[in-house]
């Protein structure tokens, strides 16, 4: 133990011996939230074609890109995604294209449809066939004149008209997924109106993995709530920097597990510092559905934007605002309210009615005229918070940096392989975690953990190879005693992967199976600890199940064994099929909330795996190739089940 000990009594004279922050988060978000704002990219059309009846003109409804920007000059320069302002910019043929078919609809659609008394999806088939029709008449020969406008919203809800002054083009693939000729940083330079905005600065320290980020701007989950009143004023999630990955053509992004959505995009990550980490590019969607995964998602880094800024005449943080917020920021949390009001009146009359402004005033005249009796300690509470924040935290560090050492995520066994380090990959789950398991990773080497103990035991690896041990045991606990023992016998290069198997399968990463699996029980095995899981055991011509019985909230996984379904038709059993290994049975009673829909025997030895009707709900809700699987196998079992009825009435 003298490792982490030490680690952590270093770590903290380090910190101790290190200027702290003058900043506390909520000091950081305030002083930089002013200077976002709301970037709406809007085309509006004039569409005129010739849908049969001669020539007609439409204004369609306007296509409409919102994202964030951020003031990072205060006379007047923003930056933001160039994705978001692309529309306006190059007007990309696509949203000609949108136009033109939004146009079809009311120039063609519609008036067809009223002269038939038809409302919009009162026959869907009857709609979409005068919309072929139309479009192939008219959509090739339509005349769009576009009226492109890209404008800026303050919080304060003044509007301002901006221009591109500095476009880097965003990230775009070819049909052969090969990054194109134009590819860039996604990174656009916009100049509003002169004024005294608020301004943020660029972090000109190198970010770590831990860091602090704050991601502000306008999600479009809350600036479209049906619940939520709209507001221009902007959001802030938290999170830290949570790793360093390479865009297709080898440009540095930051990870983040801060959330972002949908109008994030080109908004400011900032620091405890208030200055700025990153800008917001993009966000991760599944591989099933495209819905968005949060907790990984990317940003520009803020050198980056400090080299896209070379030869423009931005002077990146200056702001005849900033110094007068912070001065009233930083008074109001220090308890000196009327000297806090003061320069919030001086702020709101550089740059009026900002809603941070706007509320952080109408706190300090509350406080003038109606003073807390005692004023809070800010300065000891923020010494003690920030001791113990080191000592919490330089123990935190040591802690896990000691117990991850010799630990390696999946993407980095990946990006081994890739650069042609070629681990070697070795099973080492207990016989029984093994043997109850039809997963095991792609080439892996199967070895048994108490064999490592034997004398005898030998490993045809080299010396320096890189070894990768995976299990399924809580925390690793298995590989991790393998890798010991391993590492004593004088292999250099041991490593555990983190989170095992499990880790491997929820990074969506190719796996082999033991023995032919149907793709429904491949992907509920993916996702089953099987060593939690009760089993049951049942004899050839044992039932397993009775027609009408109560399903116990269970549903079963076939581990082993065939089993044959029936049902009763007229009075008479019959045969419906048979079901093998890795097949998933009495589902059916969680959708229909009702007993056993058919007799279940055993036609040899079967061992099935218990899953409780609440796991297989959470799978089937969090895992959309499963869902997938489960709604193609009972959409079968309908058609057959009708088919018997068919047959069984003639």
């Amino acid at each position: 133990m003298r490792g982490p000990f030490a680690l952590t009594l270093a770590l903290g004279v380090a910190m101790a011996a290190a200027p702290a922050l003058a900043l506390t988060p909520q000091e950081a978000i305030l002083l930089a939230k002013p200077a976002v704002a709301l970037i709406t990219a809007r085309i509006d059309a004039e569409v005129t074609m010739n849908c049969g009846r001669g020539p007609v003109t439409v204004k369609p409804s306007p296509f409409i890109e919102i994202g964030t920007g951020w003031f990072i000059d205060g006379r007047g320069w923003i930056i933001t995604n160039a994705h978001v302002v692309d529309p306006t910019h190059r007007l990309p043929s696509w949203i000609i294209h949108e136009l033109k078919k939004t146009a079809i609809d009311q120039a063609c659609v519609d008036p067809v449809l009223k002269a038939r008394g038809v409302m919009r999806g009162q026959q869907p088939e009857l709609e979409e066939q005068i919309r072929r029709e139309a479009s192939a008449r008219g959509l090739a020969s339509a005349q769009v004149d576009t009226f492109p406008q890209l404008t800026v919203l303050l919080s304060s809800g003044v509007t301002l008209k901006a221009e591109v002054k500095k476009f880097s083009p965003p990230p775009a693939l070819d049909i052969n997924g090969k990054p194109t000729a134009d590819y860039g940083r996604d990174l656009a330079l916009l100049r509003v109106p002169d004024g005294n905005y608020p301004a943020i600065a660029l972090s000109t320290r190198d970010t770590q993995i831990g860091d602090p980020v704050h991601i502000l701007g306008y999600p479009g989950v809350v600036q479209q709530h049906e619940l939520l009143k709209q507001s221009v004023e902007a959001s802030v999630t938290n999170g830290t920097v949570s790793g360093f990955k390479m865009d297709a053509i080898g440009q540095d992004l930051v990870q983040t597990d801060a959330p972002a959505s949908h109008g994030n995009s080109g908004g400011p990550a900032i620091g405890d510092d208030a200055e700025l980490i990153g800008v917001m590019d993009f966000v991760s969607l599944s591989s099933g559905g495209g819905a968005q995964v949060q907790g990984f998602n990317f940003l520009i880094p803020a050198r980056d934007v400090k080299t896209f800024l070379q030869g423009t005449e931005v002077k990146a943080g200056e702001s005849k605002f900033n110094p007068v917020w912070r001065a009233g920021v930083e008074l109001l949390l220090a308890g000196r309210y009327a000297a806090a009001l003061a320069k919030f009146d001086e702020a709101n009359t550089l740059l009026p009615n900002l809603a941070d402004v706007k509320r952080m005033r109408a706190d300090a005249d509350k406080l003038v005229k109606n003073p807390p009796p005692r004023p809070f300690p800010w300065a000891m509470a923020t010494l003690g918070v920030s001791l113990l924040s080191v000592g919490a935290y330089g123990s935190m560090f040591a802690r896990r940096w000691w117990k991850n050492r010799y630990r390696i995520v999946p993407a980095q066994v990946i990006a081994a392989i890739e650069s042609g380090d070629t681990p070697i990959l070795l099973d080492v789950r207990t016989p029984t975690d093994f043997e109850t398991s039809p997963l095991r990773l792609p080439g892996a080497v199967r070895v048994e953990p108490d064999a490592v103990d034997k004398p005898e035991f030998a490993l045809d690896v080299a010396p320096d190879q890189m070894v990768v041990a995976y299990c399924t045991s809580v925390e690793e606990a298995t590989s991790a005693a393998v890798a010991q023992k391993l590492r004593d016998r004088g292999f250099k290069r041991v490593r555990i992967l983190k989170g095992g198997l499990g880790g491997w399968t929820n990074a969506r990463l190719p796996v082999e199976s033991k023995s032919h699996l149907p793709s429904i029980g491949l992907e509920i095995y993916k996702n089953l600890t099987l060593g939690d899981l009760e089993r049951r055991k049942f004899k050839a011509g044992e039932v397993i199940m009775k027609e009408g019985g109560d399903a116990n909230g269970e549903a079963f996984v076939i581990h082993a064994g065939v089993v044959e379904v029936r049902r009763t038709f007229d009075g008479e059993d019959r045969l419906l099929g048979t079901m093998g290994e890795g097949e998933l049975l009495g589902e059916m009673a969680l959708f229909r909330n009702a007993p056993r829909s058919a007799d279940i025997v055993a036609q040899t030895d079967v061992e099935l795996l218990v899953i409780k009707n609440e796991r297989l709900d959470w799978l089937i809700r969090n895992r959309p190739q499963l869902t997938i699987e489960i709604i193609r196998r009972l959409s079968n079992w309908i058609v057959q089940s009708d088919r018997e009825r068919t047959l069984t009435h003639r």
